[in-house]
Parts: structure tokens; C-alpha cells; sequence
């Protein structure tokens, strides 16, 4: 690991990209002394229970007040989907962290299968020029992206209970984790669509798991008709 005397180094980290339901959820971090954090024995947020992400949020919003997190909801999603890629909306995301924390070192979680092209990405939207070391699986390597990594997780788990809390109420079934590998969510979809013929709130509806649910609700119909 890189380690920087006397100079802030700063971390961006993102939520998973796969979610079908609830919003993107990117984090940054800022520490000028990273032993605090290593500390903390902080890991990636997909290898912690709930409870320890939570534990860990509230340590690390102590360490350091300097952080920041952007929230970029389904719809907007979908609205930039129109218009550019996932990499390109998330190299957008990242860039607006960054802006916003100024730091002199960056350390961020390739969303790119090329980790020099998302770091060139990224710098090509800052008006000043940090360094930038850009690494798949960050998370696991550098404790200042586990520490975004935790803060993006658990804001993202707060947004999915309230989309949980607002849904589940109107289906009387559990919504699951938003995710579309999970059998809970997609019984979710499949009986809110079945009910409602459309999608609920909340959806990236650019998603293939939304589309094919739609698709196969339109195709049942036409059978039965």
C-alpha cells in the first residue's frame, strides 16, 4: 500500500452496479492520517454483516467529517442511460466526489476494465489534477476505500429500507435486497408487475431484469387473451 506522509489522500468508492431496484450510492473519504482507519480493521463492505458496516459507519464518520456521499437515483439512472454508459455515468459520479473533497491522492475503485482509462476518465473532468490510483477490487487492497466502501454501503442499505418501508406496505411481500440475482426482489417485480402492469417506484427500468419482467407479464397476457 501507498503511503503518504502530510498530504490528504482521499478515496472514492462506489455501490455495486447490478442493483435493479434503489439508487447508485457513490462515497468518498478523506484522511490525511490513515492509521485511524487501519485501525478500525476496516475490509470491504460485501465481506461485513449489516451490523458491522454499521458499526464501522459511525467510526469512520468520527475519524474524519471530511466525506461525501451522492446518491443518484433509478430514474436519473435511466434518464442517463439515454445518453451515456454506466462507466461513463459512474466515472460522472466519482468526478463529482472528487470536486467536491479536493484531494492531492485518489484512490479509487475501478468501475472500467481498464483501471488507467477510468483514472484518465475521471481526470479529464477535474480542473485540478490529483493523483489518481485506480485498481480493481480496491476495496480489498487500500483501507481508505474499504472505509468509502462502507459508507456507500450502509447510505444504500438506509435508502432501500425506505423504498422497502414505501413498497412492501401496497404487496404485503418482503422486497428483498434490490438486487436482481435475488429470488425475493424478483418475486417482488414479477407480482407488483402482475398487480399493477407496470413497474414499481424505485426501478432502473434500463435494467434487463426490469424489461424481461415487463415482457413476460405482456407475453402472459396475450396468451391468455
Amino acid at each position: 500500500m501507498r503511503r503518504v506522509e502530510n498530504k490528504s489522500t482521499k478515496n472514492v468508492s462506489c455501490s455495486p452496479k447490478g442493483p435493479v431496484i434503489g439508487p447508485l450510492v457513490v462515497a468518498g473519504v478523506n484522511f490525511r492520517d490513515e492509521s485511524k482507519i487501519i485501525k478500525l480493521k476496516v475490509k470491504d463492505s460485501k465481506q461485513l454483516s449489516p451490523q458491522r458496516r454499521e458499526f464501522l459507519a459511525k467510526k469512520i464518520k468520527e475519524i474524519t467529517s471530511n466525506y461525501e456521499i451522492l446518491i443518484i437515483s433509478a430514474k436519473d439512472i435511466d434518464d442517463m442511460r439515454k445518453v451515456m454508459t454506466l462507466n461513463e455515468i459512474e466515472v460522472n459520479a466519482f468526478t463529482k466526489v472528487i470536486k467536491k473533497l479536493k484531494p492531492e491522492i485518489c484512490y479509487v475503485d475501478s468501475a472500467d476494465v481498464n483501471e488507467n482509462r477510468f483514472a484518465r476518465d475521471i481526470l479529464a473532468g477535474l480542473s485540478f489534477k490529483p493523483d489518481i490510483i485506480s485498481k480493481h477490487k480496491a476495496d480489498d487492497i487500500y483501507p481508505v476505500v474499504s472505509a468509502a466502501s462502507i459508507l456507500a454501503k450502509t447510505r444504500r442499505d438506509e435508502e432501500v429500507q425506505k423504498i422497502a418501508d414505501e413498497l412492501e406496505k401496497k404487496l404485503n411481500l418482503p422486497l428483498g435486497s434490490g438486487y436482481p440475482a435475488d429470488p425475493i426482489t424478483q418475486k417482488f417485480l414479477r407480482q407488483w408487475v402482475k398487480i399493477y402492469e407496470k413497474l414499481p417506484p424505485h426501478t432502473r427500468h434500463s435494467w434487463k431484469t426490469a424489461s424481461n419482467i415487463l415482457k413476460e407479464n405482456s407475453t402472459k397476457k396475450l396468451d391468455e387473451f
